[in-house]
């Protein structure tokens, strides 16, 4: 896989332009380590069923080769960085610190359980969980560590990650770098060292400048920044990304990037259903929008821009579309209601991510098919729609856009 075009191996400088490289997850046996006494740890509200979900996603990304996109996934780009064995040993290690192991003999036992797979079974592996029930070496050891393994009921000595087929949050690719997040959840928090390891030493992606790094105190996570053009971006102060979160990243991308201008932190309700910005709020083309419309109201917006080295902030307010006309400077915004307008048409749809659309290219845009309200009005408005099955996918609460990394995207 070379990028010769592309010295860092990434190119992302707005959120519509022809879509050229992505990155996704295809979901795994991290699925059928879901329990229901267990969801609300893993953030989970239901248990897909792999196998459909596994169709459903290898539909979506299909539909995303047919439409000229090169498809990467992430356990084999991880997979790549693993060849070299002190790479490997460093990633186990972390992994495993990660995860919890404490204690010499524990570590050696997953270590030995570990050891004598191939990278893609190691990476596979460690995305699913380690069940107690796979593990063996304890029956010759102390008793005492034998009842400790023993202790209580939890079945898990690691836990899976389930979350991972949203590939949009643990980082984000922002013109020729890339912010690596520190999640808000200890659950989802693990899933960035996957990231850490590819911009580190994978041969792509390694020389990647970083906007934020995952060993930062404060989280923000991918789902609730968006790239509206080469020189401004979201976002969003939300239930997952914290003020302190968006000054720091904010300083570094102003700073260092040669061509963003100005961060709008858009400031959105903090509840599960408005868990990130694009969740509430999406780009479709280069003057339209899909919201959901308890932000049509007034919103505030503070402006993020460098003077003189220094970060300088100010403060507005008024209707989302004037905000987006004045900084992307157009003179029309369209923004396009999900479940239009609909109070009960929007609220179920907004809980199947009716706003979380995937621009491919300017006016075309990747969508779940159930969310047939929304994608009605989207055609009306010009807009096309590539629409996908979903019905086990969207058990995670989660959209197109959330299910991908864009990678390289090219220039409006």
């Amino acid at each position: 896989m070379e990028n010769h075009a592309y010295p860092t191996g990434l190119h992302n400088t707005s959120e519509i332009g022809k879509l050229r490289q992505v990155m996704l997850h295809r979901p795994g046996r991290e699925l059928e380590n879901l329990m229901p006494e267990y969801l609300e740890r893993l953030l989970f509200d239901d248990i897909p069923y792999l196998k459909a979900a596994q169709e459903e996603h290898d539909a979506f990304a299909d539909c995303l080769r047919q439409n000229g996109a090169e498809v990467v996934y992430l356990r084999d780009l991880v997979a790549e960085t693993l060849d070299r064995e002190d790479v490997r040993q460093e990633f186990t290690e972390e992994f495993l610190d990660e995860a919890g192991i404490q204690g010499h003999r524990l570590r050696d036992i997953v270590k030995d359980y570990l050891a004598p797979m191939d990278a893609l079974t190691l990476v596979d592996t460690m995305m699913a969980g380690i069940r107690k029930s796979d593990i063996r070496g304890f029956e010759t050891g102390k008793l005492s560590d034998y009842l400790s393994f023993k202790s209580d009921d939890y079945p898990f000595l690691v836990d899976p990650m389930p979350n991972l087929y949203f590939t949009r949050d643990p980082f984000a690719t922002i013109g020729t770098g890339v912010s690596l997040h520190r999640m808000h959840t200890e659950t989802r928090n693990r899933e960035t060292i996957f990231g850490k390891v590819i911009f580190e030493h994978h041969p792509v992606y390694r020389n990647a400048p970083k906007w934020y790094d995952r060993g930062e105190t404060t989280s923000i996570e991918g789902g609730d920044i968006l790239v509206l053009s080469p020189q401004v971006l979201a976002v969003g102060i939300s239930q997952r990304t914290r003020e302190d979160s968006i000054d720091k990243f904010a300083r570094t991308v102003l700073s260092i990037s040669k061509t963003f201008r100005k961060v709008l932190a858009f400031d959105i309700p903090k509840t599960r259903s408005f868990m990130h910005l694009d969740t509430v709020f999406t780009m479709v083309d280069r003057d339209k929008f899909t919201v959901h419309p308890n932000i049509l109201s007034a919103i505030t917006v503070f402006v993020l821009e460098l003077e003189e080295g220094r970060v300088r902030i100010r403060e507005e307010q008024g209707r989302l579309e004037d905000i987006l006309k004045e900084h992307l400077e157009l003179d029309q915004v369209t923004l396009i209601q999900c479940g239009s307008g609909s109070v009960v048409d929007a609220a179920r749809e907004q809980w199947s991510d009716g706003s979380n659309t995937l621009a491919i290219a300017p006016g075309e845009v990747v969508v779940y098919e159930r969310n047939h309200v929304t994608n009605r009005i989207l055609e009306e408005h010009g807009i096309k729609t590539h629409v996908i099955g979903c019905s086990e996918l969207s058990r995670g609460r989660g959209g197109p856009r959330c299910m991908s990394m864009p990678l390289i995207r090219e220039d409006l």
